[in-house]
């Protein structure tokens, strides 16, 4: 893995004589075009390098003294406390690149914090392979992905989101949480991914916090402070949204995290609170509490923090949920949040630790971007893309779904999580989409269009909109039997065999009703089929 031109690389914690090389390092690999400008003013790389809530490591070249790349980890703080670690920003000089130089921090940031962390999270960059391919060479698990979270060289990209655990952080997890639907795709990937069994409840009657009441929503300020801090101390053993700041800290250490309170009054008494912190370059918020007398607040705290990330352009926003908070869940996944990761054992809570769900909502539309990493961070992220895909195009895909035999009888919830195991295609006249002896691995739902179907020359049928195409052969697992052609220009849903077996395995309940389905659809085709045959004389 380690190129012998960097046998002479020596990774080591930075002191203040680095700085000036960090900040050129920087400038190297972003041009001056990096989103966090301190980052080329020496004396706020000093202030990182003295912070004891960070790690700073940087990579030399010791015949030289010439400092080659940089890496970095924050100790997160608050409801997460000190065991939890991001693994911030790796860079090495561009001139220094592919000779294991990144590999060499990853591995000297995982020593320098094995022992004091349970967990590590990295939101690498899939604009190119290099973050996810180093990160999971060294153990990381993919589980999950935000939608154009980063900015760099003024453009969005996508992020992967890693996770890795250390000492017994696994063994403390609490078991079995209950969680929405829509979330199990990802909790089931992410708890298999680190070696447990998926244990997670599936909680479809979870009902949202509906709103209520005559609020007026206002900015914190330190008069309302005290009662705040009231409401807090009064249901620490309940909390449902988790991050790296609290209440409890102090309004001046809140302050200094340029962290924001909506807070709700009626009849000017404080009954509930939402705190967030706003990323100004990236344009992305974070929220990071909630806290209530009432449930009904809930929503219209929501509400107002989503006017005013519109009035502001933000670009999104994320909330870390308890795996166990379904009415949490269930009452921002109303509100346009997407599940887009799932963190087993990220909250340290009393004496356990809890599974944690990151829901993530899009206030702009979602970019044709690139997602480039290898497997498994490939396939998770663009399952996450896909759900932004579907929920955007959320009125043409149930018109789709309407049109479909395949759905019959499937719930809004049950459909909602079968159609982004779809693949779109668009076929011309004429065009062969099998043909007799062909291995069958999909399904093709048409559209739009029609296709015939015939063997050995003889025509068996035509298939329309809302039909299957290719099912026998794919249900039965042998090759396909006749041919198949185009005749109008076929818009088509597809299906993988892969795809279906693994939701008929994490969700049987649509995995029976889709079987079922495609079973009669075959039975009305043999039907068809067979009349026709008696028509012509050719049976009966």
């Amino acid at each position: 893995m380690i190129d012998q031109r960097a046998q002479d690389i020596v990774c080591r914690e930075a002191d203040e004589t680095d700085a000036s090389a960090v900040t050129e390092l920087f400038r190297a690999a972003y041009g001056g075009g990096y989103v966090h400008p301190q980052i080329y003013d020496e004396r706020e790389v000093r202030r990182m390098i003295y912070d004891d809530a960070m790690l700073l490591l940087v990579a030399e070249h010791t015949p030289s003294h010439r400092v080659v790349g940089v890496a970095g980890v924050l100790f997160e703080m608050g409801a997460y406390s000190d065991l939890v670690g991001e693994f911030g920003r790796l860079v090495v000089d561009p001139a220094w690149r592919r000779r294991g130089i990144g590999h060499r921090l990853m591995e000297a940031r995982i020593e320098r914090v094995g022992q004091r962390l349970h967990m590590a999270f990295v939101e690498v960059r899939v604009g190119t392979s290099a973050s996810p391919t180093i990160s999971q060479s060294h153990g990381f698990v993919p589980v999950g992905a935000l939608p154009q979270k980063l900015v760099f060289g003024g453009e969005r990209e996508h992020a992967g989101f890693l996770v890795k655990f250390f000492g017994d952080a696994l063994a403390l997890r609490r078991n079995h949480p209950r969680i929405i639907p829509e979330a199990h795709y990802l909790a089931d990937v992410a708890l298999r991914g680190v070696g447990l069994e998926s244990d997670v409840i599936l909680d479809d009657e979870a009902s949202p916090y509906a709103p209520g009441g005559s609020y007026e929503v206002t900015e914190l300020t330190t008069t309302g402070y005290a009662s705040l801090l009231r409401i807090e101390r009064g249901r620490v053993h309940s909390r449902e949204v988790f991050g790296p700041q609290r209440l409890n800290y102090g309004l001046s250490r809140l302050a200094a995290a340029d962290s924001t309170y909506l807070v709700a009054r009626e009849e000017g008494r404080i009954v509930g609170a939402l705190g967030f912190t706003r990323e100004e370059v990236e344009r992305h918020v974070r929220v990071f509490e909630v806290i209530h007398s009432k449930e009904d607040v809930i929503p219209v705290l929501f509400q107002a923090l989503e006017r005013s990330c519109v009035t502001e352009r933000i670009m999104c926003s994320e909330v870390d949920v308890g795996a166990d908070a379904t009415r949490m869940q269930r009452t921002l996944f109303d509100m346009r949040y997407l599940p887009a990761a799932y963190i087993p054992a990220m909250v340290f809570h009393e004496v356990e630790r809890l599974d944690v769900i990151k829901m993530y909502r899009l206030f702009r539309p979602l970019l044709e971007l690139p997602f480039c990493a290898p497997e498994p961070t490939l396939s998770v992220g663009m399952r996450v893309i896909r759900l932004f895909e579907v929920a955007e195009a959320g009125p043409r895909i149930r018109r789709t779904m309407a049109r479909m035999a395949l759905c019959d009888g499937l719930t809004e919830e049950q459909a909602a999580c079968l159609v982004p195991l779809f693949d779109r295609r668009t076929l011309a006249a004429g065009h062969r989409i099998f043909t007799s002896g062909d291995p069958a691995e999909e399904i093709l739902i048409i559209l739009e269009g029609e296709a015939e179907v015939e063997a050995n020359g003889v025509s068996l049928g035509s298939v329309g909109p809302g039909e299957c195409l290719g099912e026998v052969a794919f249900l039965q697992g042998t090759l396909h039997a006749a041919d198949a052609i185009v005749v109008t220009p076929i818009d088509a849903a597809v299906l993988t065999r892969g795809a279906l077996h693994t939701l008929a395995r994490q969700r049987p309940d649509i995995g029976s009703v889709v079987y079922r389905n495609l079973a009669r659809d075959i039975g009305g085709k043999l039907r068809r089929a067979d009349g026709l045959e008696k028509e012509d004389g050719t049976a009966g």
